[in-house]
């Protein structure tokens, strides 16, 4: 049989099927299979919000998108070459996204009279049946027929062989994309190795998806993607949640501090807490309190002990935390509290992404309660900010909250990680005895910094009073005199505000240091905001790229770098933090971009935007 290959440059691909198609695995094999090979990628995975949404619903449909390039990515990407659907509810969710033109590989056994009213097709309608698809290419597969045919000597049932139908789906795709199934089978025999039938149903699945390719004359073409060109290293794929979590290891070693994690299962920060149960063996502790409240308390406890506290958590999670961050604010103790946002008010959008807890972590305390700021920007940035939020919190002794998102803790991308020798140090001061001039311990006595000292209880002459109640300056008694209250909040302000001149001058991502727009962004909208910037640069524009990692305090020179450009847009995943503060403190009238929708802005909208105000 006579087949051509053809060289693609870049490939978006959406897996999508019920939440009980394993979409999400799939996509994270070939996301593994393609970073191996050193092709650049970025994901994005599209969980359903219900638990178990009834099977073949349109709220039950799970999503895995990935694009992949020869050339550099920042983002998953606007919309799809290729859809693989799984049933009628996949198709309808997700056909929006697809290009004109592109490849729709759809399970023809999931379009049948119950999968389409289940997925509110109008009676009698069926997409593969009408002209409704006539400007994309379908290819239609029984997979779950051939899945079970594959597997006919297996002595299991018919439940069970369909779990594989994934396997059929991806294997094909390996020949699709000119791929070796090495890696993948390898994975199942390290997952499945005890569960022989499992093990050899899914490899038969995988086997039988690429020789379904390979063997079928109605296919005559393959594509490739060339390696990317990027920096020389060596690389692994990697996920947000992931990322911080190894940034907090490798902070909990430079530091010489143990880590305990207080925490409490949620979405979408849960991930962090699996993982660093797998690292005891670097003296991670991690508790699984009853509620947020204990979970954030322990972690307080093990950093008034002379641990390096952790809590994790997102928006709701941190709102029941909210009192306990302010005693750690009064006890001025360093204290990690990890948001992961997803979609809110209240229990909200529990897989959905969003920015909208930006105004919730700088103002949602009782009292004057000053907190730095510090967010992730991509999945492997997280690694990075996650080092910088504990390097703040123990070197100036307060706690700190790092701001990640949904789509960062569970997107993936190429990362090269560094080695333990170039990261730097974090230095860590406990207080051991007396000071020369120091006739009594005084917990309060601060240093340049405003920093108060860190003494361990149990050190000898250095016992001291803890609590929720304000503080007298220096003695650290218990006081409710009216000028010392001003004293001190005035101080914990000043702290805070002094971390600046201890953080690095906000940079440029690209772009003039003069010109026509400044756009600012922070968090997950990086890739999108990159990408916009750069085709537009390309044209000729005099626009610039600034991302913040810290959020408060903001970087010394940040409102002379605003004052520099006519406009000033920044776009966000929520109606409008970001900006209130910059108008705030910076007294510019900063135009905004805001999408509150559960999914990330694309390139394409925010090209359209920065057009807007540019004209």
């Amino acid at each position: 049989m006579n087949r051509k290959e053809e060289i693609l440059q870049d490939v978006v691909i959406k897996f999508a099927g019920d939440s009980g198609d394993g979409m999400q695995l799939t996509g994270s094999q070939f996301t593994n299979n393609t970073a191996l090979l050193g092709i650049d990628l970025a994901t994005f995975p599209d969980f359903p919000a219900e638990i178990r949404a009834p099977q073949g619903t349109l709220p039950g449909v799970s999503g895995y998108q990935l694009r992949f390039s020869s050339d550099k990515v920042y983002t998953p990407g606007d919309e799809c070459d290729v859809l693989v659907a799984m049933n009628a509810a996949a198709l309808r969710a997700n056909l929006k996204g697809l290009k004109k033109g592109g490849k729709i590989i759809v399970n023809t056994e999931g379009f049948d009279a119950k999968n389409l009213r289940l997925a509110n097709y109008p009676d009698g309608a069926n997409p593969l049946e009408d002209s409704s698809l006539g400007s994309y290419s379908v290819i239609r597969m029984d997979v779950t027929k051939m899945t079970r045919e594959a597997l006919k000597d297996i002595t299991m049932g018919t439940k069970e062989k369909d779990r594989a139908k994934n396997m059929f789906v991806l294997g094909f795709l390996y020949w699709m994309y000119n791929r070796d199934m090495g890696n993948t089978i390898q994975f199942l025999k390290d997952k499945f190795g005890k569960k022989p039938e499992i093990l050899e149903s899914n490899i038969r699945a995988l086997q039988a998806g690429f020789n379904f390719g390979d063997t079928t004359e109605t296919f005559t073409t393959t594509y490739k993607v060339e390696k990317a060109k990027m920096t020389p290293g060596v690389y692994r794929s990697i996920m947000g949640n992931q990322a911080l979590a190894y940034g907090l290891i490798a902070a909990s070693q430079k530091s010489g501090l143990s880590l305990f994690l207080g925490t409490y299962p949620i979405t979408p920060a849960s991930d962090v807490l699996h993982e660093l149960s797998r690292h005891k063996a670097f003296g991670i502790r991690t508790f699984q309190a009853e509620d947020e409240i204990a979970g954030i308390t322990a972690a307080i406890g093990a950093s008034y002990g002379g641990s390096l506290g952790v809590t994790t958590t997102s928006g709701p999670g941190m709102a029941l935390k909210s009192e306990a961050m302010g005693l750690a604010v009064m006890l001025e103790i360093p204290l990690l509290i990890c948001d992961i946002q997803r979609g809110g008010p209240s229990t909200g959008l529990p897989t959905k992404t969003e920015q909208s807890d930006l105004l919730q972590a700088y103002y949602g305390r009782n009292g004057e309660c000053p907190m730095p700021v510090v967010s992730a920007s991509t999945p492997s940035d997280c690694f990075d900010a996650v080092y910088e939020a504990v390097r703040i919190a123990v070197q100036h002794m307060t706690p700190v909250i790092f701001l990640s998102d949904g789509y960062i803790a569970n997107g993936a991308e190429p990362w090269k990680f560094p080695k333990s020798a170039d990261l730097a140090p974090i230095e860590v001061k406990f207080k051991t005895e007396l000071g020369p001039d120091e006739e009594k311990f005084q917990p309060y006595l601060r240093d340049e910094k405003l920093v108060r000292p860190w003494a361990i209880p149990g050190t000898p002459g250095l016992e001291h009073r803890i609590g929720g109640l304000e503080k007298q300056n220096v003695t650290g008694n218990v006081s409710y005199d009216p000028e010392n209250h001003q004293i001190m909040v005035r101080i914990r302000e000043e702290k805070v505000a002094r971390i600046a001149d201890h953080i690095p001058l906000q940079a440029l991502d690209s772009g003039p240091e003069k010109g026509d727009l400044l756009v600012l962004g922070w968090g997950s909208t990086y890739g999108s905001i990159k990408s916009a910037v750069a085709e537009l640069q390309k044209e000729g524009f005099a626009i610039a790229h600034a991302h913040l990692r810290h959020l408060r305090p903001f970087p010394a020179n940040l409102g002379e770098l605003l004052h520099n450009y006519k406009h000033v847009l920044i776009p966000e995943i929520n109606n409008g933090q970001l900006i209130k503060i910059i108008r705030d403190q910076f007294l510019i009238d900063a135009k905004g971009y805001h999408k509150v929708m559960g999914v990330p802005i694309t390139k394409g909208e925010l090209v359209t935007k920065i057009r807007e105000v540019l004209k």
